[in-house]
């Protein structure tokens, strides 16, 4: 009977079916039906800023569906705008994408790297009659492009015959005409319910270097007739975007096979990462650095990649956001509790707990021996025993947080106070018995005395105390700048002024606490390190501004929130 069991529930495991999303169901059929051998996807930024949350949901996805299908997955900057693209953006991105695990092997690209196919694709289209230089300006071609309820009208220069307009698109290349002089425009159907289809420009002249090919170059292709380009010249299979481009698929599809590609890639759009109150757009964050706001793109109030993990978050937290936030055709926004959810519970295991002084006062033991120091071990993380224990020095001075001593506390406050006696955590039971004033009133010590045989936090008499506090000990401690972050918007307003389209800010998006007093086991700590400070939060050294001279934690997330994790249907 038991055997019957067993066999049951193997075969049951066996048979189980696997909930695939929509894009997997895709891949699934386009292998079933042999349309391709080998699976191949990409991700293909702008090089004109710095990558935020929502590109890591774009290239966890694409590494991800690489490595399930055992495919390729391709690195490729969409590098067809010199106006707005930096060498810096470049590097950025590829040291977020490593950071994040995702995988290139050998195959980064770059669009650049195609301008001589991209030309010679324009060629062919002009010599078929699909293509035509136009001499309208660009708010004549806005005008004659019609409204979403009316056709456009075709341009005066739309029946050029093929030789003029080679001619002409040659002198374009050649740096003949200005900026804006004349352009390129694909030969489709200027009455198409679909704006994206009434004859799009596909170039343009653009007298302006470019940071890889400079001055090659003075015509440039437009995205939307690169990116499919792109996509077949390297074999990518399934072209996998944001739903904006959704009505882009049309062009997408006509320049592939205008072109005569084959095998053609296949676009799939799925929807973008939303988060409530936070601010994602470059033209934002860009405003935000150039107006010193914040101290840069990698800033840890911001959602980029780069200022996520200079805050502290890991790529396995990002990863379990990602998955948690699953691949859908429906946009919709998640909230922000849930990216710090998933940092919690991926540091609550692994980050050492150690005691952090953040708004320091001095305690003094009177009747603890003067000069005595003594070692108490100190377990890194009482839910996980692999993480060993430290010795952390106690002696007669130490900091304890300045509210957790109050001189007339309110009802049911169980720290210090006079008379009051509480348990210095993993140390002894103290009593408050004075406290010191300087000239102006304010307490600048407090004063007790302690049970020598309560050493552990335990008394052998058995009596009970309801308040414990942390502490460093004072002649050990380390000296350190410790910022404390709150959402850079001010959520209660919402992100954007409706008047004016500007950021509604939040005044107390940074709090910076100077001479922080911490435990010595942090002094070897290295940039990115991350702890959990007693009832402080979680932090990380910061890779920016911190050295071993001077110091610096930023706060990644506090210890609790109200947020509850969805429940799975």
């Amino acid at each position: 009977m038991e055997d019957n069991i067993k066999d049951n529930v193997t075969e049951e495991t066996k048979e189980e079916v696997v909930s695939r999303n929509f894009i997997e169901q895709i891949i699934d059929e386009d292998l079933k039906e042999g349309k391709h051998k080998e699976i191949c996807t990409r991700f293909p930024p702008e090089p004109n800023g710095y990558l935020h949350i929502g590109h890591a949901k774009s290239i966890l996805l694409n590494y991800g569906l690489a490595q399930e299908y055992g495919g390729k997955f391709n690195m490729r900057f969409d590098d067809t705008n010199p106006t707005k693209e930096k060498e810096e953006f470049v590097n950025s991105i590829l040291e977020d994408i490593k950071w994040l695990g995702a995988d290139w092997e050998d195959r980064l690209y770059f669009a650049s790297d195609y301008f001589p196919q991209m030309y010679e694709a324009a060629i062919t289209l002009i010599k078929k009659g699909k293509a035509y230089v136009c001499d309208l300006t660009a708010d004549e071609i806005r005008e004659y492009r019609g409204t979403l309820t009316e056709p456009g009208k075709n341009s005066p220069y739309r029946e050029r015959s093929v030789e003029e307009n080679l001619k002409l698109f040659e002198e374009m290349k050649d740096g003949k005409y200005a900026d804006g002089e004349k352009v390129l425009r694909a030969k489709i159907d200027m009455a198409s319910p679909n704006m994206n289809m009434r004859d799009p420009v596909i170039y343009r002249v653009a007298h302006i270097a470019h940071h890889r090919t400079g001055d090659q170059w003075c015509i440039y292709p437009m995205y939307d007739f690169a990116h499919p380009i792109e996509d077949a010249i390297e074999g990518v299979t399934h072209s996998i975007c944001t739903l904006e481009f959704e009505d882009h698929r049309p062009l997408y599809d006509w320049v592939v096979n205008e072109v005569g590609y084959d095998p053609k890639p296949r676009q799939i759009e799925f929807a973008k990462l939303y988060l409530t109150n936070i601010v994602t757009g470059k033209r934002y964050i860009k405003k935000l650095v150039e107006e010193g706001i914040v101290d840069g793109w990698d800033d840890p109030r911001l959602v980029s990649i780069a200022g996520l993990r200079r805050r502290g978050f890991t790529p396995s937290s990002i990863q379990k956001f990602v998955d948690l936030c699953g691949v859908s055709k429906s946009n919709s926004a998640v909230d922000y509790a849930m990216l710090e959810y998933c940092i919690r519970e991926d540091l609550k295991m692994d980050a050492p707990r150690v005691m952090a002084i953040l708004d320091p006062i001095k305690l003094i033991i009177d009747n603890y021996p003067e000069g005595q120091i003594e070692e108490l071990e100190i377990d890194n993380n009482v839910e996980n025993p692999e993480l060993g224990k430290r010795m952390v020095p106690f002696g007669r001075e130490l900091y304890i947080e300045r509210e957790d001593f109050m001189e007339v506390p309110p009802k049911k406050y169980r720290r210090l106070y006079p008379g009051n006696e509480v348990r210095l955590m993993n140390a002894y039971f103290v009593t408050c018995t004075d406290v010191e004033k300087d000239a102006d009133g304010n307490i600048i010590a407090v004063h007790c005395t302690y049970d020598p045989e309560s050493r552990g936090g335990n008394s052998p008499d058995g009596r009970k105390v309801r308040g414990t506090i942390h502490w460093v000990e004072a002649n050990s401690a380390i000296s350190a700048t410790v910022r404390l972050y709150e959402n850079i918007v001010d959520e209660e307003k919402g992100v954007y002024n409706p008047e004016d389209g500007s950021l509604n800010l939040n005044p107390n998006s940074l709090t910076t606490c100077t001479d922080c007093k911490l435990e010595p086991s942090l002094k070897t700590a290295k940039a990115y390190d991350s702890f959990q400070f007693v009832r402080n939060g979680f932090f990380c050294v910061d890779s920016k501004d911190s050295s071993p001279e001077n110091p610096v934690f930023n706060r990644i997330v506090s210890l609790k929130s109200s947020y509850k994790l969805p429940t799975q249907q």
